[in-house]
């Protein structure tokens, strides 16, 4: 059985209310959430979240009932992880053993419909302990990336062995962008953290990997959505 997550916690310093505010006619958690319900693929969908009127919305959507998340996972400071473990063992209480555990980010609307089957076809293919999306860092950390002396001064973070002058002689680098997660459950249920076994990246172009974590990034995104939409409305 494959399941398909999302996580929605209700408070949000950066854009207040951000995940149930509305981008281009619905909810932002609904570009995702209705990416994994329209998906043949996925068996089973989930909302953890501490927001009621998230939770009653996702419920209406047919989406499995968890209840609301609990206190010690509402912080600022609660980490993935132990959201989704949660999760994980709430969906295994009530429908019985998962096979893949994939997450999608509800603040990386961009993100396409085939981006989700892709990414299960590859973690289908390689099997690795998790596969999380990724895209080339517009900054790279062994040539413009930099961090200062104990006497202030300047160098570039990762210093090589041999002077680079040009980014395209610099190792190539990824920015997590934390769109779209898929999991093997027996890997989510043992570790504690993202990294601890064999994590393989998904390479997603950069314009599908934006996240929406201030009112700048909201608006950047409802523009770069009114753009595409208006792009698929001339071609049509």
């Amino acid at each position: 059985m494959i399941v398909g997550h999302i996580g929605a916690r209700k408070g949000s310093k950066g854009v207040p209310g951000k995940n149930f505010r509305m981008l281009q006619g619905k909810p932002l958690i609904d570009w995702s959430l209705d990416q994994l319900l329209n998906n043949s693929r996925i068996d089973a969908v989930v909302v953890s979240t501490d927001d009621q009127e998230i939770y009653q919305h996702a419920c209406a959507k047919d989406t499995v009932d968890i209840g609301l998340r609990p206190a010690e996972l509402c912080t600022d400071t609660a980490a993935k992880w132990p959201v989704w473990q949660h999760s994980l063992a709430a969906v295994e209480a009530k429908l019985g053993e998962v096979s893949i555990f994939v997450d999608l980010d509800c603040t990386a609307p961009l993100r396409w419909d085939s981006d989700v089957d892709a990414a299960l076809d590859q973690f289908i293919a390689q099997r690795p302990d998790m596969l999380m999306s990724c895209c080339s860092a517009r900054k790279n950390p062994y040539f413009n990336l930099l961090e200062t002396d104990p006497d202030g001064s300047l160098h570039v973070s990762k210093p090589l062995g041999h002077l680079v002058v040009a980014r395209q002689q610099a190792p190539v680098v990824y920015e997590h962008a934390g769109g779209t997660y898929v999991l093997d459950p027996a890997y989510l249920k043992s570790a504690s953290s993202l990294f601890e076994g064999r994590v393989l990246p998904y390479i997603m172009p950069p314009e599908r990997c934006a996240d929406i974590d201030s009112e700048l990034d909201f608006k950047i995104v409802a523009l770069l959505m009114a753009e595409q939409e208006n792009s698929a409305n001339r071609g049509s």
